[in-house]
């Protein structure tokens, strides 16, 4: 009885192993790949008991993978998806072999540049993602037009858009002209399209939008398409020293 208790669905047990998102892991038991104790499982709600079940994959026993986080500096014209339906350029075609199981903490659509977080610990995006946990993000933005003050002000006030609310934490304007607007945005929310959207309500398009900051993280001299493991230390930064025991550095 005390056994039922700790058992939990199979998708989650992978996942929680730092194999692959839930997604890939699911994609992998649909498609009989699984074993649970000798038998295959193509339920991926399938309950289990972690170190005591034995769990294999393509007949080899399924060990916890060493955690991986890496910051990836996005080029333009590449999708946050592990495959596109329409053939584009994804992350996952930046990475090597080694790096194909991590998944996106967050996304960035297919015409943002910018600092793209991905692991294979779910625990840390998990925390990362959290808005109510407010990790910062920092954007600088090119929209179409002259942004006035008064605009600036009522962005900051907040904006509607179909029921939601889309408010920057900060947001500074510092070039303007008739022809475009130079601004640096800060999130604490990673909802979809949000700068795009609260600058589409006030009229003004963007036509460049670029990442530069996630919490203590930046990209550095980094150039599109690069990609660098994260250290120890920064880890621990973009935690803020968490103790949960699904990260580890």
């Amino acid at each position: 009885m005390k056994d039922e208790l700790h058992k939990i669905f199979l998708e989650r047990a992978l996942s929680k192993l730092g194999l692959a998102s839930r997604s890939q892991t699911r994609e992998w038991i649909l498609k009989g790949r699984l074993k649970v104790n000798g038998k295959t499982v193509k339920d991926p709600l399938y309950p289990v008991l972690p170190g005591r079940d034995v769990i294999t994959m393509d007949g080899k026993k399924v060990r916890e993978a060493g955690r991986k986080t890496i910051l990836l500096y996005k080029p333009r014209s590449v999708v946050t998806t592990r495959s596109d339906e329409r053939g584009r350029r994804t992350v996952f075609d930046l990475l090597p072999e080694e790096l194909q199981s991590l998944h996106s903490v967050g996304r960035l659509d297919m015409a943002t540049t910018g600092l793209l977080l991905l692991t294979n610990d779910t625990g840390l995006s998990n925390y990362l993602t959290d808005p109510a946990n407010a990790i910062t993000r920092t954007y600088v933005v090119t929209v179409e037009g002259n942004v006035t003050d008064e605009e600036v002000r009522q962005l900051i006030q907040g904006v509607l858009d179909q029921g939601e609310l889309l408010k920057p934490l900060t947001l500074t304007l510092s070039k303007t002209s008739n022809k475009e607007s130079h601004l640096v945005v800060e999130l604490t929310e990673g909802k979809n399209r949000e700068i795009r959207r609260m600058f589409g309500l006030i009229g003004h398009e963007v036509t460049r939008l670029k990442r530069i900051r996630f919490g203590s993280l930046t990209l550095g001299e980094m150039q599109p398409g690069q990609f660098r493991y994260l250290t120890p230390e920064e880890l621990r930064m973009i935690s803020s020293f968490r103790t949960s025991p699904l990260v580890k550095t």
